[in-house]
């Protein structure tokens, strides 16, 4: 099976000899191009407590990171020229020229993904109540629902507290009612929560709570 590292630009790895080497004159064990390395190049030798290149194919053609950061220089590459002349007799020019468009179009995808989230990200989509006031009585979740009839959100998780029946249809004891308001097309219910609050304020509720 083919592996990540494989190709590159559509030419076998292998034929491209760009890879570090380790000159252990010089190492002194710090081991910072075996931790900074992401593609696994190195591994740590326990027994020499130095460095090993043990995937030199791995290796980002042109990179040599590792080299540039090495605190006594004992990390060498090839002559940048081989890469030049690999790509000019393997014509890379020309497949790259190829995967400019998709590599854009990729960009721009992540673009309107990465705002459409932000967007999402913003809407209210759902609305925790809690309110006192005298809901059976005056009807009020009916007058809600007339509201909302037509409008792409719902009310759930419904929770009525009264401390009595008789009270309550008297008009004297109110009740507390918690509900939730939700979209059912995942959109923003700004319009539907003034709508809500517009007939609670009318029925003379009190809104205690609003997240």
């Amino acid at each position: 099976m083919a592996g990540k590292f494989d190709k590159w630009h559509g030419i076998d790895r292998k034929e491209i000899p760009w890879f570090p080497t380790i000159n252990y004159d010089k190492c002194i064990g710090c081991n910072l191009c075996f931790v900074s390395c992401g593609r696994m190049v190195y591994e740590y030798d326990e027994e020499k407590r130095k460095p090993i290149v043990v995937k030199p194919y791995n290796c980002l053609v042109g990179c040599s990171t590792c080299g540039t950061i090495c605190p006594v220089d004992a990390i060498d590459f090839p002559d940048p020229s081989i890469i030049k002349k690999i790509e000019k007799e393997k014509k890379v020019l020309k497949i790259i020229r190829k995967k400019v468009q998709p590599k854009m179009t990729q960009i721009e995808l992540a673009k309107a993904r990465a705002l459409a989230e932000t967007l999402i990200s913003k809407n209210k989509t759902s609305i925790d109540f809690e309110a006192t006031g005298h809901f059976i009585e005056k009807e009020v979740m009916i007058k809600i629902l007339n509201k909302l009839k037509d409008k792409h959100c719902d009310i759930v998780n419904m929770n009525i507290n009264t401390p009595s029946v008789k009270a309550c249809m008297n008009e004297k004891a109110p009740s507390v009612m918690k509900f939730t308001l939700v979209s059912t097309i995942y959109e923003d219910v700004s319009e539907c929560r003034e709508i809500v609050k517009e007939i609670l304020i009318d029925t003379g509720c009190v809104i205690t709570s609003e997240s």
